[in-house]
């Protein structure tokens, strides 16, 4: 059906054309707000009325008949009407839609694929500080960030995925400092932790088995990182770097159990011992766009549109968060990604215009409204009806590997990716281990699960059902299902541009509903040898784009459940 709209589509704009140069251009589709209206519909006569000085209506009458003439509209369209002040609708014969079938099966996983558009874009997500084990709001955040590059790469894009972390300055010293109180043999509560409002301490079960560990001599590998405890209480930068190590391995660990992979590790530290935010710094400074007050340096990040001017390096010599977040972005344009994505927490928010207000003093040649932001929510857990607040793993929030163990990867994922990243999400752990309906993505699997049962029962080659005869396919519960199928590609267009995987979460809901309500008005291992193949043609199609789908947002297509 993909390659009929195409023709329909290119007739179209000539049937325009012809009656306005340049109008050819305004040639689209959509889809009809009322199914019942027709399968596909176009502005086009309204758009080019008021240019034209022409009745809309009257327009769209004339378009209508050069559509009905042209030789793609004969053979694939059973009728064109006008509605309203001009809206035309299309209604496609049954063999139009039938060749989505073979478009799917043809193509198989690379259906809704695009080519490469060789261009580059980097995600950065996650980016968790080594402090603690990964909680749900990293959850969240590894599963869009993972689900958008998978969007991305849909679509032709050279994807390159990066998590960016503090190995230093004062979070990573308290994690040092606890640790050390632990070797010391000292716990919460004890009169010599520290304690109160502001305290600087870790108290989560985790950081006793990191002292344990760095006492015992053991050795720790990350990804990007190995490290051998001294077993010296008294060596608290071995203590630190072990830390770091530790909980960067335990960090790959959630990463793994959630099938998340980095292409690379990016260190704040190096920013500094690279130079890089010293020379990110003079350049400010050299375009004119810093100056001193009350003995600090600040940024006029107001000429760029943010509220108020912005400190760069404090009055201790020490710089503002923001200062290498801007030399960072520096490093990524210059090597080579000209389009980026961050997906961030809504506390981030602030950040935005601060960095791309230095992003654009520093004037490098990086374009306005680079980088690219996704903020999302924070998500609440609630377990047996009550909210869970606190793991015995962290000491003061449920993480990610609690998640998934009370549940599984493909539910934490598909939950976690069934809303809008800035809406408000709660967690049900019950909802998401329950065996029915009312579970999305029990719901989507067991619809793929059911179409293998049945060519399970079939038996035959699924390889040869692209070729056979899909005249059957006649039904409005078929014809529904094959127009939902053909919408599949220019819904992930639509996914990667808004940077929205819960569009993949929506449409694959609607795509398992319309299959289950097909399978209930027509039986598919029927006598009739003819009906069956075209049957099992149409259903094998739906399985492949439930497949496709379920892999963009890195959830599994069972065969049995």
């Amino acid at each position: 059906m993909l390659s009929v709209k195409n023709e329909l589509l290119l007739a179209l704009a000539t049937c325009l054309e012809n009656l306005s140069a340049g109008a050819g251009a305004k040639a689209a589709f959509e889809s009809p707000k009322v199914a019942a209206h027709g399968d596909l519909a176009t502005t086009a006569a309204m758009q080019l009325a008021k240019p034209l000085k022409r009745n809309p209506r009257q327009l769209a009458e004339e378009l209508c008949a050069a559509l009905l003439a042209d030789t793609a509209y004969v053979r694939w369209v059973d009728a064109v009407e006008i509605a309203g002040p001009g809206f035309i609708n299309i209604r496609l014969k049954p063999a139009a839609k039938q060749e989505i079938v073979r478009e799917v099966l043809g193509q198989g996983p690379q259906f809704g694929q695009q080519v490469s558009n060789g261009q580059r874009l980097l995600v950065e997500f996650v980016s968790a500080n080594p402090t603690g084990p990964l909680h749900v709001g990293h959850g969240r955040q590894a599963a869009l960030g993972d689900a958008i590059c998978n969007l991305f790469q849909s679509q032709g894009w050279e994807v390159y995925r990066e998590f960016y972390y503090n190995d230093a300055g004062v979070q990573i010293a308290t994690l040092a400092s606890s640790t050390q109180l632990r070797a010391q043999g000292l716990k919460p509560g004890d009169a010599a932790w520290p304690s109160g409002e502001n305290a600087q301490a870790y108290n989560g079960d985790y950081i006793a088995d990191i002292a344990a560990d760095f006492l015992a001599g053991k050795t720790v590998q990350a990804d990007d990182r190995s490290f051998t405890g001294s077993g010296d209480v008294s060596d608290l930068d071995g203590m630190r770097q072990f830390a770091v190590a530790y909980l960067r391995r335990e960090q790959d660990l959630d990463l793994k159990a959630f099938a998340v992979k980095f292409d690379n590790y990016y260190l704040e530290s190096s920013l500094y011992t690279s130079g890089r935010v010293a020379a990110t710094v003079q350049r400010l400074q050299e375009a004119g766009k810093t100056y001193e007050k009350d003995g600090a340096l600040w940024l006029q990040s107001t000429d760029y549109g943010d509220d108020k001017d912005r400190v760069m390096q404090k009055q201790d010599g020490s710089f503002t968060y923001f200062v290498p977040d801007v030399a960072y972005h520096i490093a990524k344009w210059e090597r080579g990604f000209t389009k980026v994505v961050n997906i961030q927490g809504t506390d981030h928010h602030g950040t935005i215009a601060r960095v791309r207000a230095g992003l654009q003093a520093a004037n490098v040649g990086i374009p306005e409204g680079y980088p690219d932001y996704v903020l999302h929510t924070m998500v609440r857990v609630v377990k047996g009806g009550e909210e869970v607040k606190i793991s015995k793993r962290a000491g003061s929030y449920v993480t990610l590997r609690d998640l998934i163990e009370w549940t599984s990867k493909d539910a934490v994922r598909f939950f976690l990716l069934s809303r809008k990243p800035d809406t408000e999400y709660t967690f049900d752990v019950d909802l998401a281990v329950a065996k029915n309906n009312d579970n999305p993505v029990y719901y989507v699997q067991y619809a793929h699960a059911r179409i293998c049962s049945v060519l399970s029962a079939w038996g035959g080659d699924v390889a040869l059902l692209n070729t056979v005869d899909l005249s059957a396919l006649t039904s409005p519960q078929a014809q529904a299902l094959m127009l939902l199928l053909a919408k599949y590609p220019d819904m992930l267009t639509a996914a990667a541009s808004g940077f929205a995987p819960h569009d993949v979460t929506f449409y694959l809901r609607e795509l398992a509903a319309c299959y289950h309500s097909y399978y209930d008005a027509e039986r598919i291992l029927v006598d009739d040898e003819a009906v069956k193949r075209a049957r099992l043609a149409l259903v094998a199609a739906t399985a492949q784009v439930l497949h496709n789908g379920l892999a963009v947002l890195g959830v599994s297509a069972p065969q049995k459940m």
